[in-house]
């Protein structure tokens, strides 16, 4: 196979996240975004003889796996990858995907200590559609000197933005800001952010809204007027008052205008100003109130996220009687979900995460809760792990997608703890991670998926791990 030739073939198996592999005449070549059963055809790219690498040209035969929905988008999009299947088969392959992919490290964890580890199985989501309570649009053009459009990239594109305005993963309120957003800054002809000369103002909408208050929180992210070079605080005035005559299933609790002059892609805030109401809904989640502002740490399936949650307790539960009267670490904690569901059993709960804004809505939700045995400490894990004193009895690890930092991970190895509970939203990270842990004596006691984002290839893993051995 030679760079730029096009194949044709079917699609065997599917690796996380979402690699797909097709068996040709020339040999086998992986892709992405394909399932198992279609008949593709391939463009290659890096070619190792047998082997190689390609793009997805075109589905040329349909797999017996799609019987599911499929939106407007699906296929153009970026977000979903399995929206075609039904939601027993998208559970199914996920499964067999983490299976697979944790396989080598499991296997070396029960040769090492005798036993194999315990899998759970894949815990699906109570909301199939509709379920998501954060989306971060961006503002661009679906084609150069097209209409401005606010939405998601196209997939496979760094420009090319999609109005996405059909999404089944968002329910009807974020559809319909997005319709009024657009719509707004469209007529008044409004450019946005080029990342190329950097100039323009719209760079990117973040909505948040509650699944069971129904509150919502809008944030426009622009450049700042003055590197804009014009004015805004009309125009804002204008975009609030659209917002606020609309109708919603849900309530409007608020605007915040993030100012972003960063070179980067990410939502960076320079500064923010409340255009309107508050700067944060309220959320409830297994019966404890949250308060969760712009750039608060929240799962973004709330629904879900209760299923995952109440495993991560369950774990906790098998901790050698439990966390009653321990001392436990929850690292990386954001507002301290997990660190206030721990300290109904705990004696003492420490959780440590970056983000200031996230530890003040910590402290805020466990005072709100009533609950006066968890310290939330703000500053990076790396760095605060030298400054606690005292030996945590359960360590509870829910790290940023990247999983845990190099020099962070044998400093919490060195504490010894009989257990460790690993959440992981990128399983390729947690695959990593578990290679160091379990050469240093922890066995791998039991293991379980939730499908906190269905349709994508993305899906949630914990690990429970018991230490076997100095």
């Amino acid at each position: 196979m030679k760079r730029g030739q096009i194949v044709e073939g079917w699609v065997e198996s599917c690796d996380y996240p979402c690699r797909a592999h097709v068996k040709c005449d020339e040999g086998i070549v992986t892709v992405k975004n394909a399932i198992p059963g279609q008949k593709v055809i391939v463009r290659i790219g890096r070619s190792h003889g047998e082997r190689a690498e390609g793009t997805l040209i075109e589905v040329s035969e349909k797999s017996t796996l799609e019987t599911g929905r499929i939106c407007a988008h699906f296929g153009e999009c970026g977000g979903c990858a399995y929206l075609s299947m039904c939601g027993e088969d998208e559970l199914r392959l996920k499964g067999e995907q983490i299976q697979r992919l944790l396989a080598s490290r499991l296997e070396k964890s029960g040769e090492k200590y005798g036993y194999s580890p315990k899998w759970d199985g894949i815990k699906a989501s109570p909301v199939m559609y509709g379920y998501r309570n954060k989306m971060e649009y961006s503002f661009g053009n679906e084609v150069i000197d097209g209409p401005l459009n606010v939405g998601l990239h196209k997939r496979g594109a760094f420009h090319d933005i999609l109005d996405v305005s059909d999404c089944l993963i968002v329910d009807e309120d974020f559809r319909k800001i997005l319709v009024i957003t657009r719509d707004f800054f469209r007529d008044r002809d409004i450019p946005f952010y080029h990342k190329k000369d950097h100039s323009g103002y719209l760079r990117n909408l973040m909505v948040r809204k509650a699944a069971y208050t129904g509150e919502i929180l809008v944030c426009p992210v622009t450049a700042s007027a003055k590197a804009w070079g014009h004015e805004d605080e009309g125009l804002l005035k204008e975009y609030c008052t659209a917002l606020q005559t609309a109708e919603y299933k849900g309530s409007l609790a608020g605007v915040v205008h993030i100012i972003c002059d960063s070179l980067s892609d990410a939502i960076i805030a320079d500064r923010t100003e409340l255009l309107y109401g508050r700067d944060f809904i309220n959320e409830k989640l297994l019966g404890m109130d949250f308060r969760i502002g712009p750039f608060s740490f929240f799962q973004t399936n709330t629904h879900s996220a209760e299923v995952l949650y109440t495993l991560v307790r369950d774990y906790v539960s098998e901790c050698g009687g439990g966390a009653e009267g321990r001392t436990v670490f929850d690292l990386y904690c954001g507002t301290g979900t997990i660190a206030q569901i721990a300290a109904r059993a705990a004696e003492r709960v420490y959780g440590v995460e970056i983000i200031p804004e996230a530890v003040e809505a910590a402290r805020v939700n466990a005072e709100a809760n009533g609950i006066t045995n968890c310290e939330f400490i703000c500053g990076d894990v790396l760095k605060v792990l030298d400054d606690l004193t005292g030996k945590p009895d359960i360590i509870i690890l829910d790290p940023p997608r990247d999983g845990i930092h190099p020099k962070a991970l044998p400093k919490i190895m060195d504490y010894g703890v009989e257990y460790i509970v690993y959440i992981s939203c990128k399983p390729t990270s947690l695959e990593r991670d578990l290679g160091p842990l379990i050469d240093a004596g922890y066995a791998v006691a039991r293991y379980a998926c939730v499908d906190q984002f269905p349709w994508t290839k993305e899906v949630e893993t914990i690990a429970l791990l018991k230490k076997e051995s100095l």
